[in-house]
């Protein structure tokens, strides 16, 4: 394996081991209970470390979320319907129970989500994480207005749908009752995309 390549993977590792140190400090503590220095300290690495991999507090959370950053436009890359590709990505999604569409009752995801959500700073945060999953996606659709316009909605939308999935979850409902009006949910909905943005269907 080349240099590079080593030296990518112990920086991605790095990330990875640092963030779910901080996740379990702070669902052991909650998020403003805990402060950077005690994550650095407990990850054995230096402060200035730490800032150098994640530059805000939040960041230490928002990492689960890195990889699914640029998902949706890479969905839709080369997709003769990309709302067509979305609305079959997602039902994937939910026939996995990946955490990213709500649809999943493990504890450690719950708890996750009750983190995320829960703190108002981290929900803050997560609109630049959705400003850049929204430009990813307008820039795979074209780029110009009317792809940034359809990249809100589509963003929206699955935003609206794992948001619903989850809170439905939390609320103490069964994964499989959830499910049935999960996927109806995501039919009906990527449907009135379909309608509203005929040129991407």
């Amino acid at each position: 394996m080349s240099e590079i390549g080593l030296r990518e993977r112990k920086k991605q590792r790095m990330y990875q081991v640092v963030s779910d140190i901080a996740i379990r400090l702070f669902l052991e503590k909650g998020f403003d209970a805990v402060s950077v220095a005690e994550v650095a300290a407990a990850a054995e690495i230096s402060k200035p470390t730490l800032f150098r991999y994640f530059p805000a507090k939040e960041d230490l959370v928002l990492y689960r979320f890195a990889d699914h950053e640029d998902e949706a436009a890479r969905v839709v890359s080369g997709a003769a319907s990309p709302i067509g590709a979305l609305l079959r990505h997602f039902l994937e999604g939910l026939e996995r129970h990946d955490p990213v569409t709500g649809l999943n009752d493990a504890p450690e995801v719950l708890a996750f989500h009750s983190l995320l959500y829960g703190t108002p700073s981290l929900v803050a945060r997560m609109y630049g994480y959705q400003e850049r999953a929204e430009a990813a996606l307008a820039e795979a659709l074209g780029g110009g207005l009317d792809a940034r316009l359809a990249a809100g909605q589509i963003v929206a939308v699955q935003r609206i749908l794992a948001l619903e999935n989850w809170r439905r979850i939390a609320a103490g409902e069964r994964l499989p009752d959830v499910r049935a009006d999960a996927v109806a949910a995501a039919e009906r909905a990527f449907g009135l995309l379909a309608a509203g943005l005929p040129h991407l269907a």
